[in-house]
């Protein structure tokens, strides 16, 4: 049988330290949580890689928006790839598109060489494609280790007929990882109702500000995204009964 794993997205070091301390087997470290994360700043991921164990996957992705990028934009992912891996991450995430809606075979590919021996996952660009079950032969043949996915629906509780059936099609050839709106409350029908098991959630919560002074006349949310500690811990419990 195969082992659970259970990857925690994380915004900042805090959380990439309770999500390790409260039992999660990967770290997706991103940045702007607002776009759906972006890549993170390289004092980070090195910060990170020192403090944590576990696995370590930045996500490489310049900007928020789509997943068309121009090829400025390739060459600053091919820099973020080189320096992640000189920090010694095991992996990275991305994804680019074609206008038309397909996996952007040919400059994934040279991300991938340049990742190399580093693991890569497709993110959830992978939701954006036309055709998924053309994608996940694409992502195949070009060499991905695993794909994160919410079945093409806005959670991963609405795409589970879809996650079920790439399963079924990837047959172990790689892994699909059910993400969005992933909880300690669900995760248990998501692994019974698709097969998977490995499982991505940001488990989040919003921090208030520490700061005893506000200026009233500024209008930006202080708030911080965070990961909580008991929700994993909840999470990781549920995946080893």
């Amino acid at each position: 049988m195969k082992k659970n794993k259970l990857e925690i997205c994380c915004y900042n070091l805090d959380s990439v330290l309770i999500a390790a301390e409260a039992g999660a087997d990967r770290i997706e470290l991103c940045a702007d949580p607002a776009a759906g994360g972006t890549t993170p700043g390289i004092g980070l991921v090195k910060t990170a890689r020192k403090k944590i164990n576990i696995e370590l996957y930045p996500i490489i992705r310049v900007r928020g928006g789509d997943f068309l990028f121009s090829d400025e934009e390739f060459e600053i992912m091919l820099h973020d790839i080189e320096s992640c891996k000189s920090a010694g991450c095991d992996g990275v995430v991305l994804g680019m598109l074609m206008p038309e809606g397909r996996v952007d075979k040919t400059h994934v590919s040279r991300l991938i060489e340049k990742a190399y021996p580093m693991g890569v996952c497709f993110h959830r660009a992978f939701d954006w494609t036309r055709n998924p079950f053309e994608a996940l032969e694409d992502i195949i043949d070009i060499g991905c280790e695993r794909i994160l996915t919410s079945g093409q629906q806005p959670s991963a509780i609405l795409g589970v007929h879809l996650i079920r059936d790439l399963i079924l099609q990837a047959d172990d050839r790689v892994q699909i990882m059910p993400g969005s709106g992933v909880r300690a409350s669900n995760i248990i029908d998501l692994k019974n109702e698709t097969g998977a098991s490995q499982f991505h959630s940001s488990a989040r919560i919003f921090k208030k500000s520490s700061m005893e002074y506000v200026q009233p006349f500024m209008t930006e949310d202080l708030t911080t995204v965070m990961a909580d500690r008991q929700e994993i811990e909840e999470m990781v419990s549920r995946l080893k009964t």
